[in-house]
């Protein structure tokens, strides 16, 4: 059985993009009779400050329905901790002292590899260090984050839109200093867990799959479909985000904007759907189709 999911951060209102992307994972699950999950990614943003109940209740005002109870990635730290006690045995981490400026000015350096990618890729500073310098970096008060040693290995993926892509896998942090599991870590181990098949998501992630895919590699993970899916951005070509004004759906409501209108809207981005046309989710899933998804990103100008 086909199953999909949406996993956002709970940390603000879903925007136009989030929604469409939404709506895409649903219908590319549902158009096969698949199951599809919703998962809140809050590693990062505290259960404190959650916007998980406007997040739900936007989607449900769309008619994206989920199966089963809502995961949330703060409940499962423990699956977190033994995939990287798993890497971390098998020789296949190391500790990474390097502050965010300090990799971007290695990597930016003259004397770099320029094959070895752009701002932020790890040019292997801490790869090597034995364990007196190690102990030295932790007196100076440094904590260490956690680096796959990937070895620059060539991983291809595959995806529904995007085709195939071959590249070499980045040092990525996988824990970082403060002991919270890194993104990739954490997503591959989810959606293991939760027998995700089908990964729908926005394609500014396509490049970092090859990462993913060495972890699952690594951990004896299945590797889910792929569909990469084009983003929507403002009228200054920036992803969509609050800045670009009315671009929620509470937002739109405010307006006199009802969701059968905003889906439609969304359908229109696509074109599945003419302007001003008012579509529910079920005309939406009799619409999708991958083959016809543009090219390129969308830009919403209201």
């Amino acid at each position: 059985m086909v199953v999909g999911r949406f996993a956002p951060s709970p940390s603000g209102p879903l925007h136009l993009g989030n929604l469409r992307t939404a709506a895409l994972a649903w219908c590319a699950a549902r158009s096969v009779g698949g199951g599809f999950l919703v998962r809140m990614e809050d590693l990062t943003t505290g259960a404190a400050a959650t916007e998980e109940t406007g997040q739900l209740r936007d989607l449900a005002r769309l008619g994206l329905d989920h199966d089963g109870p809502v995961v949330r990635q703060s409940e499962r730290t423990d699956r977190y901790a033994a995939a990287l006690e798993y890497l971390v045995g098998s020789g296949l981490t190391y500790e990474c002292f390097c502050s965010r400026r300090e990799v971007r000015e290695a990597a930016a350096a003259p004397h770099g590899d320029p094959a070895d990618g752009g701002e932020g890729t790890y040019p292997g500073t801490c790869r090597g260090l034995s364990a007196s310098e190690r102990s030295e970096r932790r007196a100076t008060g440094r904590l260490p984050a956690l680096r796959l040693r990937a070895d620059r290995r060539q991983v291809t993926v595959t995806d529904r839109r995007c085709g195939v892509l071959t590249s070499p896998v980045d040092d990525i942090v996988v824990c970082r200093a403060d002991g919270v599991a890194a993104y990739h870590l954490a997503v591959v181990v989810d959606d293991a867990a939760q027998a995700v098949t089908q990964v729908v998501r926005g394609d500014d992630l396509w490049p970092s799959t090859p990462a993913q895919v060495l972890l699952q590699e690594l951990l004896g993970l299945p590797t889910p479909e792929y569909l990469h899916v084009p983003l929507v951005l403002g009228p200054d070509g920036r992803r969509l985000a609050k800045r670009h004004g009315a671009v929620t759906l509470a937002d739109l409501a405010a307006a006199g904007e009802p969701p059968g209108l905003v889906l439609g809207a969304l359908a229109a981005s696509l074109g599945w759907a003419s302007p001003g046309e008012v579509l529910d989710a079920s005309q939406l899933l009799e619409r999708f189709d991958v083959d016809g998804l543009p090219p390129g990103p969308t830009v919403w100008s209201g």
